[in-house]
């Protein structure tokens, strides 16, 4: 049984005990109320208006005691619930207590950890010091270790330079006895149809120079540069095909039998152009990486590095009347010429619009310019001052081609237009385009043959439309299957007037015959 059922039972028993009592009073107080009521009639009435006023006292104890009684019953159960209470707090507090001590060991622990990692950090702060003093020894050092190897540089770079001029002295006195030695008849007039300045006027012209063929067929086509092949060149007066393209390599191939004889690397950007010089000892490649590579073509070795563009390198060309000077172009909005002897520039020449493509001029005295603005431009080689210009297009020139006789410049335009110039008077001699005739880039190079008799351009299309300079208004040729409708980017004739290579943006090279 529990505790509440016990206090009401209690609580019962005490009222049963409470009637029984006031029975037993009311028997006993019975007889002598009997026995005073005979004597005292008269004060019967106010003796029962007192019994009935404490009856009424009496119910009202009773109901008091009722409500106490049901009090108490609440009491009871709000203290067994308040003691309820305060044992689940006392528990609580027990747990809180026992957490409290576990935190005291744990922060007693984490002191312990803090201090040592304290005296760590401090060991890492005092090493870290002392590596920093060692550092600033070293750096110490370093600068002058790198002063001292500046100015073994700078004395080994002197030396270099007075060994350079030494040896051009030299070479030039050699060149200079070689000249002196060949200044005889033939041999002179053959060393100058070598070089390209003899002119149609002079004897002996029609006797060196091969009369060119039309090409009708595709003798040999050549997978020549991953990427695209935008820049081809025959060596003078040889059947040997240099190709430059996205690989940064320059490849020299037999264009007879169609086979690689040579390759030239160390070009660390895409070549845009080649330029070889008169007696084919120098090949120089134009390249994006805003530089020229010149290379000796005996041994493949780069011979030097020519820096001095901020932007890629577009355009390049060698005189044709020795082996020292090359003119570059550059989208810098500058023309330089270099000396390939000392290897660096001798003139710089600042142009308002970027030129697209250059040749020297056969004496080798002018140099012949077209830019993004549609205009050729004539310089001075060895002053760098503008000569002369003349609006040669409506849209940006791509190539610049110098006939062998010296005497027209070929014009190409991104308006699909071919213009030829008497170089002397800056005057149209000449316009060839077709139809079906599209300049595909700004880089697209057109050619002249050997015998200025004719003209060879590439189109957005894949063919190559070949053109004779005494009947301009149709091509005198159209070359088709090659190219599989890739772009011609770039056509060369060969000095003996047989071959005309094309190369297109895929990389391929077709010989033609």
């Amino acid at each position: 049984m529990s505790s509440h059922e016990i206090a009401r039972v209690a609580i019962k028993r005490a009222i049963r005990a409470l009637h029984k009592r006031h029975l037993l009073e009311e028997g006993a107080h019975a007889p002598a109320i009997a026995a005073l009521a005979r004597p005292f009639v008269a004060q019967g009435l106010e003796w029962k208006e007192k019994a009935e006023k404490l009856e009424f006292e009496l119910a009202q104890c009773y109901r008091a005691q009722s409500r106490l009684s049901e009090q108490l019953v609440v009491e009871v159960a709000e203290c067994r619930s308040s003691k309820a209470a305060l044992q689940e707090k006392e528990s609580l507090i027990i747990s809180l207590q026992n957490e409290i001590t576990d935190a005291r060991e744990e922060n007693s622990k984490l002191r312990e950890s803090a201090h040592q990692s304290a005296q760590a950090v401090d060991l890492a702060v005092s090493e870290n010091q002392s590596l920093r003093a060692q550092l600033e020894d070293a750096l110490q050092k370093l600068k002058e270790a790198q002063a001292d190897n500046k100015n073994l540089i700078d004395r080994w770079m002197l030396e270099k330079m007075n060994d350079a001029e030494k040896l051009n002295e030299v070479n030039a006195l050699y060149e200079e006895m070689m000249q002196q030695v060949k200044m005889s008849g033939i041999e002179q007039l053959a060393r100058r149809q070598v070089d390209g300045v003899v002119r149609q006027r002079e004897a002996g012209y029609e006797d060196f120079l091969p009369e060119s063929v039309v090409p009708s067929s595709c003798k040999h086509v050549l997978e020549a540069h991953a990427g695209g092949c935008g820049s081809i060149l025959f060596e003078h007066n040889s059947n040997r095909l240099l190709t430059g393209g996205q690989d940064r390599t320059v490849k020299v191939w037999d264009a007879n039998a169609g086979i690689l004889a040579d390759m030239l690397r160390g070009s660390v950007g895409s070549i845009l152009d080649i330029a070889v010089t008169h007696d084919a000892k120098f090949v120089i490649g134009a390249s994006s990486s805003n530089n020229l590579c010149v290379w000796e073509s005996s041994s493949g070795r780069v011979r030097h590095t020519l820096t001095g563009h901020t932007d890629k390198v577009c355009a390049v060309d060698a005189t044709r009347c020795s082996s020292r000077n090359v003119v570059s172009a550059a989208y810098d909005h500058t023309i330089k010429v270099w000396d390939l002897h000392k290897g660096y520039c001798v003139h710089t020449i600042v142009s308002m619009s970027n030129c697209n493509a250059l040749a020297y001029s056969s004496d080798g005295l002018t140099v012949c310019s077209g830019h993004v603005d549609g205009n050729l431009r004539m310089w001075d080689g060895v002053s760098g001052r503008l000569m002369s210009e003349v609006a040669a297009h409506s849209q940006a020139i791509t190539s610049i081609c110098v006939s062998r006789s010296g005497g027209v410049v070929l014009t190409s335009g991104r308006d699909n237009v071919h213009n030829m110039f008497d170089l002397r008077t800056l005057e149209v001699c000449g316009t060839l385009r077709a139809s079906g005739s599209r300049v595909a880039t700004n880089w697209s190079r057109s050619c002249i043959s050997g015998d200025d008799n004719y003209v060879a351009a590439g189109s957005a299309d894949g063919r190559v439309y070949i053109w004779s300079r005494m009947k301009t208004d149709k091509p005198a040729s159209v070359l088709d299957g090659g190219h599989s409708s890739s772009p011609v980017l770039s056509c060369a004739w060969n000095d003996l007037g047989r071959l005309l290579a094309s190369a297109d943006r895929n990389g391929t090279v077709c010989i033609w015959m």
